[in-house]
């Protein structure tokens, strides 16, 4: 009976204390959860004093900023101010140096014309007695360079007249205008016996005359023109009227050695241009039909150097 009391009273010491031990944990748990709020209480407020001083300063130094910046923007008024007043100064200097300098250049303008008219009036004087000496040959040249084309045809007439041959030289160009139905037969580019004599007869005239050497310096092109008539195709006229023109070149290279001497067969082949036009330029009759026989022709003419003889003649009017 008395161990089982003394097992009783030792299980109750057990609880007691354990629950000892758990009232003391407890007591500690809410002694750290009162230093911990405490101290959480702390830093809170120091937390928020620390905002506020900080919020402070901020204000403050925007304040500052704000003032500073109506400063500024004070000065750039004042600034801009006074720049305006500059620009309008600036703009009025300007217009008084524009009026100044128009002035000068007027004045400069005048006595430049005064000048000018004095040094005329002493010219003109002297120039007119000089003029005067010079019209007369000066006219006497500007005669001779208009009168070239005419000469030339002139001494062609006046040179087949001599040897008997009768010729058309046209007055207008000079061209001579050979039948070639005479030269070739019918759709043939070879010359015929007939037409080579023909050409032996008229070419060394019409050559000869051209490379004289009162002529020859005005000379710029010796031409042979082929023409054909309306029946065919045009692609087919165009060949037909260039070989026969290029036919009647080669017989005049043939030959040209016969009256022109080394130089004056190379200058010669420099000048001599050959052309076909196939039935571009058909002869018409009075009624305004086509003349076949008179289209199918052969021309040969000259040009000349008209580009020189205009700028001879201004080379002669501004001296």
């Amino acid at each position: 009976m008395r161990k089982r009391r003394e097992k009783e009273n030792s299980g109750f010491n057990v609880w007691r204390s354990y629950s000892d031990m758990m009232a003391g944990i407890l007591l500690l748990f809410v002694l750290i959860m009162c230093v911990s709020l405490f101290q959480a209480q702390v830093n809170y407020e120091a937390s928020i004093k620390e905002r506020d001083e900080k919020l402070y300063l901020q204000d403050e130094y925007t304040k500052k900023i704000m003032s500073q910046e109506d400063q500024m923007a004070n000065q750039q008024d004042q600034l801009a101010s006074q720049k305006d007043q500059l620009a309008s100064q600036d703009e009025l200097l300007a217009a008084q140096k524009a009026q100044l300098d128009a002035l000068a250049a007027q004045l400069d303008e005048q006595q430049s014309q005064l000048d000018a008219q004095s040094a005329t009036l002493e010219s003109q004087q002297s120039a007119l007695d000089e003029k005067t000496t010079q019209l007369a040959d000066q006219q006497a040249r500007i005669d001779k360079i208009i009168g070239v084309k005419a000469d030339v045809i002139e001494a062609l007439k006046q040179e087949f007249a001599n040897n008997n041959i009768s010729v058309e030289i046209d007055e207008t160009n000079g061209s001579l205008v050979m039948d070639s139905s005479v030269l070739f037969d019918y759709d043939e580019t070879e010359l015929t016996p007939e037409g080579q004599e023909v050409l032996g007869n008229v070419l060394p005239i019409y050559c000869s005359v051209l490379m004289q050497e009162e002529y020859f310096p005005y000379l710029a092109e010796i031409i042979i023109d082929g023409y054909t008539d309306s029946s065919g195709g045009y692609e087919y006229n165009l060949e037909l009227s260039q070989r026969r023109s290029l036919a009647v070149a080669e017989y005049l290279l043939s030959i040209c050695q016969s009256f022109l001497d080394a130089d004056d067969q190379q200058s010669l082949k420099e000048k001599l241009t050959v052309n076909g036009h196939s039935s571009s330029n058909l002869v018409l009759d009075e009624n305004g039909n086509e003349d076949a026989d008179a289209s199918r022709r052969v021309e040969v003419k000259f040009r000349l150097k008209d580009e020189e003889m205009i700028e001879e003649l201004r080379s002669i009017l501004d001296n």
